[in-house]
């Protein structure tokens, strides 16, 4: 179906995704409309003007599906519908018209992976017999052992355990095994089916028909497996991903195989039914040398490129990433992503904090790669962890390709560790107790006011505690206020739309490994100086600094823009 061309917002550039600024908001925890602790889609409606203010070009807005929580959303009952907790799907056109009158595009998250456990599919699976249609969506496997009591493989999920959940058959005796990488209740679909692939395109084209302009894709690497039997061992799957370059040729069993691509090439059909067509970006913990696939023009267009989140804060590692990404951009026709924090990773202002390497779990190819939350007592600066990620995200914002914001960035929000176990919702720090802290520290919901309840969040508190400390970091208190957080994200958004032509750089050379220094077109530059004193700043009007400068010289931990 052609979007129709009387309608002004889709007769736009359709290049307008290669250099955008996009802010992701995990809706539950941004604004609560209706006093039940839970952000909603009438909240973020209501936060439109905010978010103009803010100057983004789009909207990434993660899982809002009907879902049982066991993942953040992120196990969806049913694709083509908003969860009634969050509102319906007329609240969700309205979000959608405010949006595009406010000329910012909407990015809807999608999760072809899995499907939640609630959903129709699965419970007519478990209805059903061994064998049957209804359990050829999903991946059933007899167990081994005498009588199927062992699991098919001794693989483990990326939340912890098993990837194998053995089922009771519906005449009450113990049956098969389903697979599933993250939660249990999280069963994997089987993207052997054609029903399965022929769904996902009438969800795709149900939400562009709706007026979503581009999807992002959980975690686009692992939908399609190979299970041809003997399955490798969790041990043989550790050794082989533990050389220098891992599963780099498509052949680990359920991870970045090269199958996924013919999905990929389906959904850009139905992408490009559309005018201007549909964009999508995929979120794919691949090895650098597979990212281009999945960037391709003939696929998805855009993948995430997660080099700068997992890097320390280094004048010589951000070197190499932009160059190396921005390369890779120039060789497959793609834009470059560039992002620091989102729903699934520590805060950038905290992790800038912590001494070099603190905290720090790469990612890989097992999917998801969250970091770990807080620091032995005393080692976290919060001062300086501010002071690179305002400097870090100007730098950003600066180079050409997409950048990626999560939501409370802009604010300048540290990660929350002041959450009791009981209070956690995160699956990954109930199944990986000790391990991983989990992710709900990144998910709070935002200050919107210096005092109230929840600090202006909802009338009924928040569904995560939020901590004092949060007064000061409130919308409310940086409104307006020089030299805030809000407001550098605010000149640096408008620059940047003002600024951003031609996807180039050039860099120049500077003699001092601490200090970056770029040329964009039209003479726009930027200085970066990652290290502990400050640089002299070249010739030329400065457009908009991370930090005061000091005599015209640029302070250590800070980055400028000129002109």
């Amino acid at each position: 179906m052609l979007a129709t061309v009387s309608d002004p917002h889709h007769m736009s550039d359709p290049n307008w995704w290669r250099q955008a600024a996009v802010y992701q908001i995990y809706p539950r925890s941004f604004s609560d409309s209706n006093a039940d602790s839970l952000g909603d889609i009438r909240g973020i409606t209501a936060k439109v003007p905010y978010l103009k203010a803010l100057g983004i070009d789009a909207v990434w807005l993660s899982p809002f599906y009907p879902s049982a929580l066991a993942d953040g959303g992120y196990d969806v009952d049913d694709y083509r519908d908003v969860d009634p907790k969050l509102g319906t799907l007329a609240d969700f056109d309205e979000m959608a018209k405010a949006l595009h009158a406010a000329g910012i595009k909407l990015i809807a998250d999608i999760v072809p992976n899995h499907s939640s456990n609630r959903h129709e599919w699965f419970k007519e699976a478990l209805a059903s017999p061994k064998g049957s249609a209804a359990r050829e969506r999903y991946i059933f496997r007899d167990g081994k052992g005498t009588n199927g009591e062992l699991p098919p493989s001794d693989w483990d999920s990326v939340f912890g355990g098993s990837a194998w959940e053995r089922i009771t058959e519906p005449d009450g005796t113990p049956g098969q095994w389903y697979m599933h990488i993250f939660a249990k209740e999280q069963p994997d679909l089987n993207w052997s089916s054609r029903e399965v692939r022929d769904d996902f395109l009438k969800t795709l084209r149900f939400w562009s028909d709706r007026g979503v302009d581009g999807f992002r894709v959980d975690v686009a690497h692992a939908l399609t497996k190979d299970l041809t039997e003997p399955l490798l061992s969790q041990l043989e799957l550790s050794v082989a991903n533990s050389g220098t370059d891992g599963f780099d040729d498509g052949s680990h069993p359920f991870w970045d195989r090269d199958e996924v691509h013919e999905i990929y090439a389906e959904w850009r059909a139905v992408f490009n039914e559309y005018n201007p067509p549909r964009t999508a970006v995929a979120e794919a913990w691949v090895h650098a040398t597979r990212r281009a696939r999945y960037a391709s023009p003939a696929g998805l267009g855009q993948a995430f490129n997660f080099d700068l989140l997992q890097a320390d804060f280094d004048a010589v590692e951000y070197r190499e990433i932009i160059t190396r990404n921005l390369a890779e951009a120039r060789d497959t026709g793609a834009s470059s992503t560039w992002v620091f924090s989102n729903h699934d990773v520590v805060r950038h202002a905290t992790r800038y904090g912590l001494p070099r390497g603190t905290g720090k779990h790469a990612g890989s190819q097992d999917g998801k790669a969250w970091l770990l939350a807080g620091a032995p007592a005393g080692e976290l600066d919060v001062e300086l962890g501010l002071r690179r990620a305002r400097a870090a995200t100007l730098l950003m914002l600066a180079l050409p390709g997409s950048a990626y914001l999560y939501q409370g960035e802009e604010l300048g929000l540290q990660e929350v560790t002041e959450i009791l176990d009981a209070e956690r919702q995160d699956p990954a720090f109930f199944r990986d107790r000790g391990v991983q802290i989990g992710r709900d520290g990144c998910r709070v919901p935002l200050p919107w006011k210096v005092e109230g309840t929840s600090f202006g969040f909802g009338d009924a508190g928040s569904h995560l505690p939020q901590p004092d400390w949060f007064s000061k970091y409130a919308v409310e208190a940086q409104d307006g206020t020089e030299g805030s957080t809000l407001e550098l994200y605010r000149t640096a958004l408008k620059l940047r739309r003002e600024l951003q032509t031609a996807e180039e750089l050039e860099w120049v050379e500077t003699g001092n490994p601490d200090v970056l220094h770029f040329r964009r077109p039209d003479g726009w530059q930027v200085v970066a100086n990652f290290g502990g004193t400050a640089v002299e700043l070249p010739e030329g009007a400065v457009l908009v600094s991370s930090s005061p400068l000091e005599e015209a010289n640029l302070p250590a931990n800070s980055t400028a823009w000129l002109r």
